[in-house]
């Protein structure tokens, strides 16, 4: 999913845990699926934000040396703009766009 594209909302929001745990049954399950898919999330934004400011890098990083650059500036503030990664990962949940699976639950079943 493009975190970039996404409807969640950019301010956190009241969530019924009880009902958004009937695919699980399991609270703790659902939240611990949740935190999974926003740690993911969260890996794929710092890896995309490192790529783009590292065309800025300059190779002597001397602390006087150290200019502000408008357009390092921009790209930190579009993605500090986003939402954050949990509120991605709660709308995916919701929107059944997170594919999981309990391992120990298919042992116990076969």
């Amino acid at each position: 999913m493009d975190y970039k594209k996404t409807k969640a909302p950019l301010n956190t929001k009241t969530r019924d845990l009880i009902t958004m745990s009937e695919d699980t049954g399991n609270v703790y399950e659902t939240v611990c699926i949740i935190a999974k898919r926003a740690n993911q999330i969260a890996g794929e934004m710092k890896h995309d934000l490192e790529k783009k400011l590292q065309e800025f890098a300059s190779l002597s990083d001397n602390l006087e040396e150290v200019s502000e650059n408008r357009e390092q500036i921009e790209i930190s503030r579009f993605y500090e703009r986003l939402p954050k990664p949990t509120l991605i990962a709660t709308e995916e949940y919701l929107e059944h766009k997170i594919n999981f699976r309990n391992p120990a639950k298919d042992a116990l079943d076969e």
